[in-house]
């Protein structure tokens, strides 16, 4: 009994290692990094970045975006025109938003509720404007 346990762990460590050389020479001998390539539905251009998913971010809302949330509600803000009752705090999984700070753009994303925030949106594309 204990050679035959022997060789089924042998036989799975080879297979893990051939699948292993195997995915390494089909991504071309490079090791996968995120940000070394896009995937369907994804946009990074030197204007917006993000997916086309409308059907889940349908939401849309241009200002220019700050740092910081609301007691605890979001990582970053969108003044928008209209004062502080007009601003939209943000997060994204998807988005780094530090790169867009200071920058007029239209987000769009999909509102989330929110406890202290009267607009929260999850961030699934920014495209800049000015």
């Amino acid at each position: 009994m204990g050679s035959k346990l022997w060789l089924l762990i042998g036989g799975a460590v080879v297979i893990v290692i051939v699948g292993s050389a195997a995915g390494y020479l089909l991504s071309g001998g490079k090791p996968m990094v995120a940000g070394s390539s896009v995937a369907p539905g994804v946009i990074n251009t030197d204007k917006e970045v993000g997916v086309s998913d409308t059907a889940t971010f349908s939401d849309t809302a241009q200002g220019v975006i700050q740092a910081g949330g609301l007691n605890g509600e979001g990582t970053h803000q969108l003044v928008r025109d209209g004062g502080p009752s007009q601003t939209v705090y943000l997060v994204s999984s998807i988005v780094d938003l530090d790169q867009f700070v200071g920058k007029k753009v239209e987000v769009r994303g999909q509102t989330v509720k929110g406890q202290k925030a009267a607009w929260l949106m999850d961030v699934g594309k920014v495209k800049i404007l000015e």
